[in-house]
């Protein structure tokens, strides 16, 4: 199968990114176009959607997954940002590297299992690589457990768990792939990419 992906620019993006968290019924809070552009604005980041027919109708194609990434700096003026930047001290190593965060993203749930999600994050690799980042790191909740197996077969790293004593499932995990040309050479999904704005 061969997975079709949109990258978007900044402005048309965070409207996308505003229209798909709508499908999305376990995101507690949605993203508004205003926070995505505020966020990403100032910084390398990437906005990338996978793309699908409907199996009702052939004619008509829908975003089915999305992922947005963006560079992660050691002295973040961001509130959430410095934080992260905090909890991924002694985890990470920031001087004179570059950091690419893997911010939000998901998949529809009508059409999980059917790799959108992997072809997402081997395409954002692969631009990560080129674009001269040297690691990717996630942060996700331990109930996010299809995810969490995807991030494993794209062998994603545990490098910290900060417990949840009250609630296992919503125990935080932070994950890391270190990149190489190696890393691309192993992906599996064939991509079709498409840039827009």
């Amino acid at each position: 199968m061969a997975y079709h992906i949109r990258q978007y620019g900044l402005q048309q993006g965070a409207l996308e990114i505003q229209y798909i968290e709508e499908f999305f019924g376990e995101f507690p809070r949605r993203k508004t176009s205003v926070e995505v552009v505020s966020r990403l604005g100032s910084r390398d980041h990437q906005i990338v959607m996978a793309e699908a027919a409907l199996t009702s109708d052939p004619e008509t194609v829908v975003p089915v997954a999305f992922k947005v990434s963006h560079e992660l700096r050691p002295f973040e003026t961001d509130k959430k940002l410095a934080d992260l930047v905090s909890r991924l001290s002694g985890c990470v190593q920031f001087k004179n590297r570059r950091i690419l965060y893997s911010w939000i993203g998901g998949t529809r749930r009508d059409w999980r299992g059917r790799g959108f999600f992997r072809a997402l994050t081997e395409q954002q690799e692969a631009w990560a690589l080129d674009h001269g980042f040297d690691e990717v790191v996630v942060k996700t909740k331990n109930r996010f457990y299809d995810m969490r197996a995807t991030l494993d077969q794209l062998e994603f790293n545990v490098i910290k768990l900060e417990p949840n004593l009250d609630n296992s499932s919503a125990s935080k995990v932070y994950l890391s792939k270190r990149l190489g040309r190696e890393v691309v050479e192993r992906h599996r999904s064939t991509r079709e990419l498409i840039k827009i704005g």
